[in-house]
């Protein structure tokens, strides 16, 4: 055989190798990804009941769904549809002025979306290895090489020299069995999962802002109450005052009016305490120093929007919480194919080139071109024989965090279930508990006007007018928090089911764009 044909089989050899490894490049290892199973019900429990509960006025049920049908649009379950402005279905040109001012300056939004440019950086890294690198350099070094390096006999001086390179030097590592490219889809399933926090973390916000805003309502509703049970008490005061010095009545009935007109300034005192300190948090959520800002009293007025829950397999599409769950299970997944490409042969192929000379005035001379081959430069072909079982171990542990990602999943699907059921049933209760509690606010204000009368005829004691009193403020204290409570409820619905749907602009001055990921919706 001769030597051109040893050459050609050596080359063919090679060529071969390397038509192989090319074929296993970019192949995944990393299993077949598919979202868990989720027993997703067919309904909502309690959207059924409250179905049953009003399907016996069908009259009733029409004019509801019309309202329904102007102020909500029912789910659409679809990530690429923008969330809207939800707050708006309350008709409240405070509360829609208080969100605007919380998106621009919350501090805790802006923080999410700084984590949205960062998880984005790392995924820009993690490309950058799906190309080659390219490097130049320019400069002398100093170097005193073997004798063996040129050939020459064991003992022979070679001196020392100055060497001036001008070179550039490329490397890629080519994809073998997919370790870059399952690296670069779990950095793109973290961003994912990143701009999914920032609209959980966006609608957080939104949600927190009109509950403070509400139960800041539901205070001045208390404090007014209050106001009107004081001017009562001191019409009182009066009344028995005169009453006394008439000497109609004794003394003692003159200390209880009293004692009952300083209770009530104190229980208003108490929730104006209360109040104040709603408003410092309500200041936080937009931004701002409580001491620059301040919201004038205005007692909350009944909240008549009804929220039609969807499908419950709509709420999986909905939820960013979700969503972003269910990128953290994507991005384990890849990562055991990473963690199983460690087991094979990496290829990465380098080279350097340029010139060099002794002297700088030679450097660029046709003559003075130079390349490197060899193990430091070239086609490094390394093949894994012994770890101590550090691969198992990275192995074992992708497994694990993938396990442990789709248990966290399916309790936050479980856990959203069963947020978005107590929302339906606090409302399906409210609704009846308000009509009953204001027909005992009704009746108590009759039965504290008819006792009144009564003590200035002289018929009953003071004590059956302080009974009756007391009996009103506590109906309307307890209306006014329920009212207040019906549209914190609302508003708690809302976000259960991922907010609302509706024309709007994307992340925006977070700075945060979709990439469309397909399991993170657009807030």
């Amino acid at each position: 055989m001769n030597t051109n044909t040893l050459k050609l089989g050596k080359w063919l050899g090679f060529s071969s190798l390397l038509a192989s490894l090319l074929i296993v490049a970019g192949c995944s290892l990393a299993p077949t990804y598919v979202k868990p199973d989720v027993d997703a019900p067919a309904a909502y429990k309690e959207a059924t009941a409250a179905t049953a509960a009003s399907s016996t006025n069908a009259e009733t049920n029409a004019v509801s769904s019309a309202a329904d049908a102007g102020t909500w649009k029912t789910a659409q379950p679809s990530d690429q549809i923008p969330r809207g402005e939800w707050w708006t279905v309350f008709d409240d040109a405070t509360l829609n002025d208080l969100e605007r001012q919380a998106s621009q300056a919350n501090q805790n939004l802006k923080a999410a979306a700084a984590r949205v440019k960062e998880a984005r950086a790392i995924n820009e890294t993690a490309r950058s290895a799906l190309f080659p690198t390219v490097d130049a350099g320019f400069g002398p070094t100093r170097e005193k090489v073997s004798a063996a390096s040129q050939l020459q006999p064991d003992g022979t001086n070679i001196p020392q020299q100055t060497m001036w390179r001008a070179q550039a030097s490329a490397s890629y590592e080519v994809d073998l069995f997919g370790r870059v490219s399952d690296t670069v889809k779990a950095s793109q399933a973290d961003a994912q999962q990143s701009e999914a926090l920032f609209r959980s973390v966006q609608l957080a916000l939104q949600a927190d802002v009109a509950q403070n805003y509400f139960n800041l309502r539901e205070y001045d509703a208390q404090i007014d109450v209050y106001k009107r049970g004081v001017d009562l008490r001191q019409e009182a005061v009066k009344i028995v005052q005169h009453k006394f010095d008439e000497g109609d009545t004794s003394e003692l009935d003159l200390a209880r009016a009293k004692a009952e007109l300083a209770t009530a300034q104190s229980d208003q005192m108490g929730v104006e305490r209360l109040r104040a300190a709603s408003e410092h948090s309500l200041a936080v959520l937009l931004g701002k120093a409580p001491a620059q800002f301040s919201l004038a009293a205005n007692p909350i007025k009944p909240v008549g929007v009804d929220i039609p829950p969807g499908l419950p397999s709509a709420l999986l599409e909905r939820r960013p919480d979700i969503a972003a769950a269910e990128r953290a299970m994507a991005a384990a997944n890849s990562r055991i194919g990473v963690a199983k490409a460690a087991y094979f042969p990496s290829l990465s192929l380098t080279g350097t080139g340029g010139f060099e000379s002794a002297t700088l005035g030679d450097l660029f001379k046709w003559s003075s071109r130079a390349f490197l081959m060899g193990p430091l430069a070239g086609t490094a072909l390394t093949v894994p024989i012994f770890d101590g079982g550090r691969r198992k171990g990275n192995l074992a542990d992708a497994r694990a965090v993938y396990e442990e990602d789709a248990a966290k999943y399916r309790e936050q699907v479980l856990v959203a279930f069963q947020e978005v059921e107590d929302g339906l049933s606090d409302l399906r209760i409210l609704k009846d508990q308000t009509r009953v509690q204001d027909e005992a606010v009704v009746a108590s204000a009759r039965a504290a006007q008819i006792s009144r009368t009564q003590y200035t005829e002289g018929a009953v004691n003071y004590l059956d007018v302080i009974d009756a009193e007391r009996t009103v403020l506590q109906s309307q204290l307890a209306a006014a928090q329920l009212t207040g409570t019906q549209a914190v409820s609302t508003v708690h619905l809302i976000r259960a089911l991922g907010g609302g749907w509706g024309d709007t602009s994307d992340v925006g001055d977070a700075g945060a764009t979709r990439s469309g990921a397909p399991a993170v919706a657009s807030n």
